[in-house]
Order: C-alpha cells, then structure tokens, then sequence
C-alpha cells in the first residue's frame, strides 16, 4: 500500500495535479511538488484504537484548513473523505466466523470504521477484481460505487534473457514475508517433487525469516537459498516465480516478476491474477492437487519462448485517478 500511495502521489504531482499528503509521519525525502503533513507518530496497537485515533487527528487537521475545492483520497479507515482506495480484503468478512469471534470491542469498531469509510466516498476503488467483488458482496448497498479497479503499476526490472531451464535443474523462486498466507509451505512440497526428476533443481525463498521456516526445509539435502528479507529481488536470475498463496488481494511479486519477463505460476485467489496472459505464465485453482502445480511448474520450466513484457507505468494509475477524480460531483 505505502509503495501504491508514494508512486501515485508523485505521478499526480507531475501531471500538474496540487498534491498534499497527511501522514503520521515522514520516512523518506519529500517529493518534489508534494506537501507533506505529518501528524505524529501513535502507538500501533490495538490496531483498531490506532485507526481511530488516526482518523481523529485528520479530521481535526481538515478542519483547521478549509479544504471546500480539494479532492481527499484516502488509503485509511477515515470518514472525511470523497475517494477510498481499498488494499486489502474486507474486515466484514469476520461476520462469517463463529458468533464467540465476533464479540469484542475490537470487532465491533472495526466493522464500523470500515462502514463508515464505505458510507461517506463518493468513489470506492478497489485495488484488484477479487477485492472488488469482496467489496459488493459483503457491501451491496454501496456497490454502486465501486469504479474499476485500479491495479498497481510496476517499475521495469532487469529483464531475463530468453533460456531453457537445465533439463535437470533450473531455479524456481519465492518472494513474500508473510509466508504462511502466500502459500510457501505449499511451494516446499511442490518444489520437493520437481526436484525428483530434476536434483539440481533450486528454490530461492526471499522475505521470511529464516529461522522461522527452516523448519519447512528439514528432510532436505541442500538445493534452496533463504535470502531472508530484501529490498531488491533478482527476479532475472529465476527460471519460475512460484506463487501459491491462500490469500493475496494484490500480489506486487507477481506484476514485478512479469515485468522482468519471468514467468509465473500463481494461484486463482491472486488480484494479479487477472493481469496474468498465457503466455505470461500459469493460473492454477487454489484447490488444484500438488500434482497439478508440478505439472504447471514444469511446463514453465521447459519453455522456450520468451515472456513478454509485463508493462503498467505508475503514470498510468495516476492518470486513470485522474478520471476518477474529475467525475467526483462537487
């Protein structure tokens, strides 16, 4: 999300767009052409206290500036707003959970503060088709709102040249920190039967903490990296991104790895999912038997043609904001 909020941001101001932006704090050099509110820093839990707090020292700071002719987008759970990008899946999907999960104070406010954001946009962008349609589900009063979503762009990385995997190797990569929800476990298995018909096989797993999923690597006998968490990922040097996740609202791994003409094999609950052509790579049903992905993987692997560019420019997502912003009635 705070890579969407900063690459957008200063597209906007490029394109000649007044940009200012509320934050709790600054972590990096401002933008040229951008002005930068901090608000102070808060202690991070409770999350939903957080929030709350958050949304009041916004409305406080609105007040205080007259803002009748602006446009507010927010990426947060405010309620001053006329545009909401959503990042990430419903919190209304707790109401699906035993009725003993849902009776907490925590629960109750965040159903609230969501709503609430839902109720006062204007426009309510979601960030994939799957969040979308999330969204309408859970919100159907409010699906009328919804605009098209409005992906991520991408940075152009270093492209892969046109290879064959080695018959009896080639290397298949993971990226994501929050292993468990991006389905690495899966990968190990998947990965582990590959390596059957091809040991020099590699798997390069970047983002967890290796201590925390060495665990998942113990009946093996050396052919994986675990390069921990990294701010660049070589993703030319990977014959295969592997991406079986049970949840992901987005997927960024996925879109970079395209734009270094890597394919990729993912599963169907990606919001990349949709940006994913056959000749991109493979989209598998989460429900697909390991089999199924070895079989998917393989056929990447052996591949001799090349994967074409994957190409979506930042500029892109801030002119179609842009649209967005000048059909706001005022």
């Amino acid at each position: 999300m705070e890579r969407y909020v900063w690459e957008t941001t200063k597209e906007l101001a490029r394109l000649g767009h007044e940009v200012r932006v509320l934050c709790e704090y600054r972590a990096a050099e401002k933008p040229e052409g951008i002005e930068v509110h901090e608000l102070g820093r808060m202690f991070y839990r409770p999350r939903w206290l957080y929030y709350w707090r958050f949304s009041l020292r916004v409305k406080k700071w609105l007040q205080n500036h007259p803002h009748s002719d602006w446009v507010i987008h927010s990426h947060e759970r405010v309620g001053v707003h006329d545009v909401t990008t959503f990042h990430g899946p419903p919190f209304a999907s707790v109401r699906e959970k035993p009725w003993w999960k849902k009776m907490s104070l925590r629960v109750a406010m965040q159903l609230y503060m969501e709503r609430r954001e839902l109720r006062v946009a204007k426009c309510i962008v979601p960030n994939s088709r799957i969040i979308a349609r999330k969204l309408a589900h859970y919100y159907p009063e409010y699906a009328e709102r919804l605009t098209k979503p409005v992906v991520p762009g991408v940075q152009p990385g270093t492209v892969r040249g046109v290879q064959k995997a080695p018959q009896d190797g080639g290397v298949i990569g993971f990226v994501g920190k929050e292993w468990k929800r991006k389905g690495l476990q899966k990968a190990v298995e998947i990965v582990a039967v590959l390596r059957r018909a091809r040991p020099n096989l590699e798997f390069h797993v970047v983002g967890p903490n290796p201590a925390e999923v060495q665990h998942l690597f113990s009946d093996w006998q050396g052919g994986y990296k675990l390069a921990g968490l990294s701010s660049h990922v070589e993703y030319a040097g990977l014959d295969v991104l592997l991406h079986p996740a049970i949840a992901e609202p987005y997927g960024m791994v996925i879109a970079e790895a395209m734009a270094s003409c890597v394919p990729v094999v993912i599963s169907d609950v990606c919001g990349a999912a949709d940006e994913v052509t056959p000749e991109a790579g493979l989209v598998l049903p989460l429900s697909s038997s390991i089999e199924a992905w070895v079989d998917a993987v393989e056929e990447q692997l052996k591949r001799e043609n090349s994967v074409p560019r994957y190409e979506r420019g930042w500029d892109k997502v801030a002119r179609e904001y842009g649209r967005i912003y000048s059909e706001i009635p005022r």
